[in-house]
């Protein structure tokens, strides 16, 4: 995350570079280390190996083929301008704060990458997609933090029956500034 006196652009850290690399491709490299160990036949076990490997390398050439492009060094996934006019902006557009209705981190079930998902008072869904680059407690920081004070009273109620502040509070150390609301 990087932040200017005028907006907050949120990439990805480091570590969530390594740890998305390191599992999409590593069970990919293990997935051929098993057809490979189970090719050879030296074990009561090969079948298992062989078939183990058959069965989840198309699963894993998949997930690793979806998260390739969000594995670009430095690519920023959206920037924020907080303010009374604030915006949201990701390549699928510009979301003004005030529009917005309800903001989630949504799983898709399709290539199992979390989507952050913004309904708007205009009836319209942007899915910024996060390639699981962004933690559910990051998400809810940024949120909470950035956005949160610049949304309409009923946006912010959406907003507080979904976060567990006390949850936030003991796991990412982290305190809502200003007032809470009942």
């Amino acid at each position: 995350m990087v932040q200017d006196k005028d907006h907050i652009t949120i990439k990805s850290s480091n570590i969530m570079y390594v740890l998305v690399s390191l599992a999409t491709v590593g069970f990919l490299i293990a997935c051929i280390f098993l057809i490979v160990h189970g090719l050879k036949f030296d074990s009561k076990y090969s079948l298992f190996y062989l078939g183990g490997g058959i069965i989840f390398t198309p699963f894993y050439l998949y997930i690793t083929l979806w998260n390739l492009p969000g594995l670009i060094p430095g690519k920023i996934l959206l920037s924020i301008t907080p303010g009374e006019n604030g915006v949201i902006k990701s390549k699928k557009g510009i979301v003004p704060i005030k529009d917005i209705r309800n903001i989630d981190l949504v799983r898709n079930p399709l290539n199992l990458i979390n989507d952050i998902v913004i309904e708007t008072f205009n009836d319209q869904k942007i899915k910024i997609r996060t390639y699981n680059l962004i933690g559910d407690f990051r998400y809810q920081i940024i949120v909470d933090q950035y956005i949160y004070p610049y949304m309409t009273e009923n946006a912010k109620k959406v907003w507080d029956r979904k976060i567990n502040l006390e949850n936030l509070r003991q796991q990412a150390n982290y305190e809502r500034q200003g007032p809470t609301a009942e």
